[in-house]
């Protein structure tokens, strides 16, 4: 039998005390977080203290030119966001029901499997769902976990690394990632037969920016072959400046090898006949083990599942 006596109830939690929270932490000032959520500055003030005698911790220190959140208070304020963030959500499936509408699903992507998983899955969806509301983002993995951890995305393809707290994660590995070089069509590299590293270690590159894991193992893999890493450089992660430039330069771009095929089929880019042991990790289907799908995230993980066996050769275990 489920518990229901919870703190939160025994400490008769007010909503407006998770607002408060959220609001504390973005405006630094308890006057202007009582502005924007429309109370008294006397009003606000009770309602934190309120809740730090239940918590018998101080949420926030007081600062002469305002308030600060204490450790304590980072915890509440991250579970806080996750809190309203599910009630937004259970209001917006509610409104989408009564609206006639089957729901909405929040999916975010690096930009391979972006590229090459998330079109047949969202058109799988929208065939067998027309009117689901899919919202796709594509960014790094460290963005789209922070946003899976703020309630802002149901389902991730990303990757996971070790500074990531994986204890309320769920992760299905989908598929390693690798490499490759590219140039405009007709670069005078491609000529050139048995290419080595030796011999575009003095070419203009377009690599990813610096502190990246691509880019450590970009400049690892030259000193692995006893070479400088080049110095000729621009940093940029933007496809359609990296493409543009490309097409106008004669400098060498790397990039995930899915996307870079995807511009060579379309005659933008060509792939450089050159070896590229610096692969980037595996990627998989991530979600979070405290929160239970959505009916419309559940379409879509279905077809996430069913599209990475045509995609990715990988059969994952269906829900």
């Amino acid at each position: 039998m489920t518990n229901y006596n919870h703190w939160f109830i025994r400490a008769r939690l007010k909503t407006r005390q998770l607002l408060l929270l959220v609001a504390l932490a973005e405006e630094g000032n308890i006057h202007r977080a009582a502005q924007v959520l429309n109370m008294t500055q006397p009003a606000a003030s009770k309602l934190l203290k309120d809740l730090e005698d239940v918590l018998e911790v101080p949420l926030f220190d007081r600062l002469p030119r305002g308030m600060r959140p204490t450790w304590y208070g980072e915890t509440m304020i991250r579970h806080a966001r996750v809190a309203l963030a599910s009630l937004n959500q259970a209001h917006d499936e509610l409104t989408a029901l009564k609206a006639g509408r089957f729901g909405q699903v929040g999916v975010g992507a690096i930009t391979a499997p972006g590229l090459t998983l998330m079109p047949p899955a969202v058109a799988m969806v929208k065939r067998e769902q027309p009117d689901l509301r899919v919202s796709l983002e594509i960014e790094t993995s460290a963005v789209l976990i922070e946003r899976l951890e703020q309630g802002k995305l149901d389902i991730l393809v990303a990757r996971l690394f070790a500074e990531h707290d994986k204890s309320q994660l769920r992760y299905e590995a989908l598929a390693e990632e690798p490499v490759c070089a590219l140039v405009r069509p007709g670069h005078p590299l491609m000529g050139v037969s048995g290419l080595t590293l030796r011999d575009v270690v003095g070419a203009g590159w377009i690599v990813p920016p610096a502190g990246s894991v691509l880019r450590h193992r970009f400049e690892l893999m030259f000193q692995e072959e006893g070479l400088v890493p080049p110095n000729n450089i621009i940093e940029s992660s933007a496809l359609l400046f990296i493409t543009r430039m490309l097409q106008q330069s004669d400098m060498v771009a790397v990039l995930a090898s899915d996307v870079a095929r995807y511009y060579a089929a379309h005659g933008i880019v060509s792939l450089l006949p050159l070896d590229m042991p610096c692969h980037m990790d595996a990627f998989g289907i991530i979600t979070r083990t405290d929160r239970l799908l959505s009916p419309a995230a559940k379409v879509m993980m279905k077809a996430l599942k069913t599209a990475s066996l045509s995609v990715y050769g990988r059969k994952l275990e269906m829900d």
